[in-house]
């Protein structure tokens, strides 16, 4: 049971999650709320100002930047980093 569970805690952490809007754009911060990876709006407002949240392969600040679809994003949490994709 415990390979199992590693398998899945494994597989969760390095593939690109989907996260599907229904408007022309979503903004960072909300992203990451929506990313299901349990992190409030505070928290996620402080990965973008320290710097631990990269748009399309980029380091971004900006909380209120405008995502679309096929946009990424990667939030790095300890020694683990966490890609999305919109879509």
């Amino acid at each position: 049971i415990n390979l199992i569970l590693y398998i899945i805690y494994k597989r969760w952490f390095f593939v690109t999650k989907k996260i599907k809007i229904h408007t022309e754009f979503i903004k960072l911060d909300q992203a990451i709320k929506l990313a299901d990876i349990g992190l409030s709006g505070g928290t996620a407002k402080v990965l973008i100002q320290e710097g631990k949240v990269k748009v399309n392969g980029e380091v971004c600040l900006q909380r209120g930047k405008k995502l679309h679809v096929n946009d990424t994003f990667e939030v790095s949490l300890d020694d683990e980093n966490l890609s999305f994709e919109i879509c």
